[in-house]
């Protein structure tokens, strides 16, 4: 297997270690540990010839220009924040691979500036809100967004200043007007490539998303002298509807439903349960069939709850349509994948990148690579050597064909 894929994989691994819990990779917006990426990737950035930066929204930025060539470029990237307790790959190897991705390109002397961005943020985790980075570049950063809190009550805005950058020149992170395309390579972070044998994918969507906050409101009671048909119990009434929302997905093709957040009170043993806090996180590639998905869901919550006697309580956190990748694009990765002599497979993916965020603003297309076990957002998440390969040599491939295109 070839040096550079194990070097990337290696890299990446080197990365994980920049964390702020020692043991384990958790890595937020703008956090201490991402001073050490930026120095790190800016390195990396430098020796291949790039001019580097730092964006008012904590994106890490270079840019290599080959001789003569004009202001158009195409843009490589993906994150370098995590979840908590993540795995060494998520975003990270998107970076890490542009970067090798611009060395190919140097090497073939190709005549088209690029520029690989390390977004800041991407997951969400520390404001409850994503895509931070990518929003920025994308000219979709709603300002508003500044005065969000994290635990600690720390502001998105006090974070941007504290990491030493000016919140005043968002506007500034805005992508060139001469960029031509966007690209970012990912982990699949499901099953599917793995269940056929298959090392690569092209990405012709990226699903829709709907996500609620959900109160089943009951009353607290005493567990030993309530009797049975006397209680509002939040807690049962909250496993009847997640049972019905597995039914309901499982029965529609192509949708995916999660209960994944539950908090109940007062979380007694010997208390009935008199709150439930719920999240629900719909996905489809159809954005009707999602929707009406939804609908189905909290009517049926709704319903469970009245019979029950409760109150429920909800409201939408995010309600991302479905994002079609550039028919022009995904067609030159498809071509990529079959010249560097692998099967031509495309597919949706199931999770949302910052590729969704920046189709929005110029043609966009992403690169999927096996993720053995369909094992993504734990430690144990890995990546063979052979499938990164392949990444690098179909990377290469599509480069050629778009400076070709667009010469």
């Amino acid at each position: 297997m070839s040096d550079r894929a194990r070097r990337a994989i290696e890299e990446c691994r080197t990365i994980a270690h920049m964390s702020e819990e020692p043991g384990s990779t958790t890595r937020r917006f703008l956090t201490s540990p991402v001073h050490q990426v930026h120095q790190h990737v800016r390195s990396r950035m430098e020796s291949l010839g790039m001019s580097v930066h730092v964006d008012a929204a904590g994106n890490l930025r270079g840019l290599w220009k080959p001789s003569g060539e004009s202001n158009r470029r195409f843009i490589l990237g993906s994150h370098i924040d995590t979840v908590p307790d993540a795995g060494a790959f998520d975003g990270v190897l998107g970076v890490v691979l542009a970067l090798d991705v611009v060395a190919s390109a140097r090497r073939l002397e190709l005549p088209l500036s690029l520029e690989v961005i390390a977004f800041s943020e991407e997951e969400g985790v520390r404001f409850g809100f994503p895509f931070i980075g990518s929003r920025a570049v994308a000219g979709r950063f709603d300002a508003a967004m500044l005065g969000l809190k994290d635990s600690d009550g720390i502001t998105i805005r006090q974070a941007i200043e504290n990491f030493g950058l000016d919140p005043g020149k968002l506007e500034d992170a805005a992508a060139d007007e001469h960029a031509v395309g966007f690209l970012e390579i990912h982990i699949e972070q499901g099953p599917v490539l793995e269940a056929e044998g298959l090392n690569v994918a092209a990405v012709t969507s990226i699903v829709g998303q709907t996500r609620l906050d959900l109160e089943l409101i009951g009353h607290a009671n005493h567990a030993g002298t309530t009797p049975m048909h006397l209680r509002r119990d939040a807690l049962a009434a909250a496993a009847e509807w997640i049972t019905k929302v597995e039914a309901l997905a499982t029965k529609t093709e192509g949708l995916v439903a999660t209960v994944g957040k539950l908090k109940a009170q007062p979380n007694a043993g010997n208390v009935i349960p008199g709150l439930v806090e719920l999240s629900l996180d719909v996905r489809h590639v159809h954005d009707s069939a999602r929707r009406a998905a939804v609908d189905d869901i909290v009517e049926h919550a709704q319903a469970i709850a009245t019979r029950r006697g409760l109150a429920l309580d909800w409201s939408k956190k995010m309600d991302e349509p479905s994002v079609p990748m550039d028919e022009r694009l995904t067609a030159f990765m498809t071509d990529a994948i079959e010249g560097a002599g692998f099967p031509a497979k495309s597919m949706p993916s199931g999770a949302g990148h910052d590729a969704m965020i920046m189709a929005g603003r110029m043609p966009t297309e992403m690169l999927f690579l096996r993720s053995p076990g369909g094992l993504s957002h734990h430690p144990d998440e890995a990546v063979r050597e052979e499938d990164v390969e392949a990444a690098l040599q179909v990377g290469e491939k599509f480069l050629q064909r778009l400076a070709a295109e667009i010469r």
